[in-house]
């Protein structure tokens, strides 16, 4: 997502700057502009991506989950920790979308993904939304703008 927006904003800069030079140089600007522009785009998403740290979330999640407000003691980390991990994976997926939007096709997959585990979806639903706002404020910017 990252290159297409890049491209795309390179695009009209170029054109913009380019179009001194009359309708050719418009093109040029705009062809000059969509390369650059896909190479920022792309380098930003992939920063983006390098920041979600798997195994550091589901160390901090397997050290800190008894901590949360949600935690049920009949349940240990083999329950939640799935839980956790469709939240971080879930908002790298998203392209940084706000969880609330995104909340019914989580409860979609969790029902598809996980059949067979102790928690249903009213119960790991909280340990998602963790795990999705954990990453989220990790990152710089608000993309969803939801304040996180």
């Amino acid at each position: 997502m990252g290159t297409g927006l890049g491209s795309a904003g390179g695009a009209a800069l170029g054109a913009v700057a380019g179009a001194a030079g009359g309708p050719v140089g418009m093109a040029v600007g705009m062809a000059v502009g969509g390369v650059v522009g896909a190479i920022a785009g792309a380098a930003a998403g992939h920063a983006a991506g390098e920041a979600i740290d798997p195994t550091a979330e589901d160390a901090f999640w397997k050290e800190n989950y008894r901590n949360e407000p949600y935690y049920d003691s009949e349940y240990d980390y083999e329950d939640y920790g799935p839980a956790y991990r469709m939240g971080y994976e879930g908002y790298e997926n998203s392209d940084g979308g706000a969880y609330d939007e995104t909340e019914p096709e989580l409860a979609r997959a969790w029902s598809e993904r996980h059949p067979g585990s102790r928690l249903g979806w009213e119960q790991s639903q909280p340990a998602v939304r963790a795990g999705w706002h954990r990453v989220e404020r990790s990152l710089p910017g608000d993309a969803d703008r939801d304040g996180r």
